[in-house]
């Protein structure tokens, strides 16, 4: 009897420290192994085709993030469309629905193995409101017999409000919903084929994500049920890690759909995420810089504290998981300066970092995006299969918001500022 106890008892301690090492939700804080967590990321978007199509690369480009103290990375675990689809990364994970590319299956497996090895966490995107994986409107495509997509630009003629009211079809429609429900117990269950384990099981994914940056326009009800339902769905084929919404936050169109309170106050929702983009949303031009330059960073501000507010009514932690800015003079040459964007990096980082010290829900920040060793065919290029990989998306220009590994004075920024967020990492005990 006494043997049957010792045993009992192992189990049970073996199950308490497997269970630490998932990145957890106390108090509106992140916490792992007893400690709270903090991190400065960035968006490696296209990891799983590097651990599919050349390892080599991804194992410099793991290396080169590890030494600068980047330990968390935002990726993709889903792509879908067939291989003439324009402005996708290719090759896809799904050709046609439930038809998976086993060699990309393996490149994610390879991945999270060589990520786990240097003490890495993966927040998992599992879908994308926009055309540059495939995402939402290519599963409503395919409920239509494969249909045409109205993509936005750079597609001649191309319309972001007609392609956003068309990727929202997804939410209602059925046979979609049923696919993406494939996808996600597909992914959810897979065994790891390096080292044997399940991802439900796997402590280096920190957390799963719905999509990125969902949209509720026209439907902002249909879009948070879905959120909802699927959050639900997730957590019943997963008890292990958390689940976030990839949300872009309360953006300056009205249109959006999107309620930052009211998307992230669900029990399956565990924290919340917010992306800035002061160019984008014309708060910043880099033609005039000095003219717009501090406004920008005026709006900026008021964005990330009315977020931060929200996050704290709701006692969640909260992430800045994307933000970026252009080359100077919106150069798209890598050899051009970064004046503003090293400006930019540092007022961002600076301030996250100024919350997180004080309030206990800002937790961390990536930077959009990582291009690494990765090179554009020629500045300003569209991206084409068989181009290198970097942080813009195949639908933009490349060398617009791409970290290269030789912007030194920039990579200073980040590994400085990594640092000083992994120094707010506590026992349990000593935090706020």
């Amino acid at each position: 009897m006494m043997k049957y106890y010792l045993i009992l008892l192992s189990v049970l301690l073996i199950s308490s420290v497997n269970a630490q090492e998932f990145v957890q939700v106390q108090d509106g804080q992140f916490i792992r192994n007893g400690k709270t967590y903090h991190y400065l990321g960035t968006n490696f978007w296209y990891g799983m085709n590097l651990g599919s199509n050349n390892k080599e690369r991804l194992l410099r480009e793991l290396d080169r993030l590890n030494q600068l103290g980047i330990k968390n990375l935002r990726i993709m675990a889903a792509s879908e469309g067939d291989i003439d689809a324009p402005w996708r990364m290719q090759p896809s994970l799904q050709k046609e629905p439930g038809e998976y590319d086993e060699d990309l299956l393996m490149g994610l497996d390879f991945l999270l193995n060589e990520m786990k090895k240097r003490n890495m966490l993966a927040v998992v995107c599992l879908n994308n409101f926009w055309p540059w994986s495939g995402g939402f409107a290519q599963y409503v495509a395919w409920t239509n017999g494969d249909e045409n997509i109205p993509f936005p630009p750079p597609a001649d003629g191309g319309d972001w409000r007609t392609y956003q009211e068309y990727s929202v079809r997804f939410y209602q429609n059925e046979k979609a919903q049923k696919w993406f429900k494939d996808l996600i117990r597909k992914i959810i269950h897979r065994k790891n084929t390096v080292n044997n384990v399940e991802y439900r099981n796997d402590p280096t994914i920190m957390a799963w994500q719905l999509a990125n940056e969902p949209e509720g326009i026209d439907k902002p009800e249909v879009y948070r049920n879905w959120i909802y339902e699927t959050a639900d769905f997730i957590k019943e084929l997963d008890s292990n890690h958390l689940v976030s919404i990839g949300s872009e936050g309360n953006t300056p169109s009205p249109k959006n759909g999107t309620d930052f309170f009211n998307d992230h106050n669900y029990s399956s929702i565990d924290y919340c995420t917010f992306h800035l983009w002061v160019q984008n949303w014309g708060w910043y031009n880099p033609k005039k810089p000095e003219e717009t330059y501090g406004n920008a960073i005026l709006r900026a501000s008021q964005y990330i504290n009315e977020h931060l507010e929200i996050a704290r009514k709701l006692n969640k932690p909260i992430v800045l998981e994307e933000f970026g800015i252009s080359r100077d003079d919106n150069s798209y040459d890598v050899s051009s300066e970064v004046v503003y964007r090293n400006k930019y990096f540092k007022f961002i980082f600076q301030s996250i970092l100024n919350y997180a010290q004080n309030l206990k829900q800002m937790s961390g920040v990536n930077f959009w995006a990582w291009g690494g060793e990765g090179r554009p065919r020629v500045p300003k290029a569209i991206w084409k299969t068989g181009d290198d990989f970097i942080g813009d998306p195949p639908h933009e220009y490349q060398g617009w918001y791409s970290v290269y590994d030789k912007d030194i004075s920039t990579l200073i920024i980040i590994q400085n500022f990594a640092e000083d967020f992994t120094s707010l990492n506590s026992e349990l005990e000593g935090t706020k």
